[in-house]
């Protein structure tokens, strides 16, 4: 297996942290909460790491669960990181709804 390049790496780790600091930060200002991303980002890792349908999860549990452990335990060090840049985004994302409504700022 050939590993992606230290350019590429910096792009996606870059790229998920954007990703989900912006989708943190504008459901933490929806729903009221600071940490509403940080909850829900392992859902959305175990999406991108097992490509099963929700409905599986409920109709075959033990190959598809097994499937993703499979999934999770053969995850390359690049992908780790990657993963790690987005939840990293959504950590950002609640400390930075805390700090804001600490200061005065209402959203919403």
């Amino acid at each position: 297996m050939m590993l992606p390049s230290l350019p590429i790496l910096i792009i996606s780790v870059v790229l998920f942290f954007v990703l989900f600091f912006g989708i943190g930060f504008l459901l933490n200002m929806l729903f009221r909460s600071s940490w509403i991303m940080v909850v829900l980002f392992p859902f959305i890792a175990i999406y991108f790491v097992n490509k099963a349908k929700l409905v599986q999860y409920f109709q075959r549990p033990g190959e598809t669960f097994g499937r993703l452990g499979e999934n999770i335990t053969s995850l390359g060090s690049f992908d780790v990181i990657i993963l790690s840049g987005g939840l990293a985004g959504a950590i950002g994302a609640g400390i930075v709804i805390k700090m804001l409504r600490n200061r005065g700022y209402r959203m919403f």
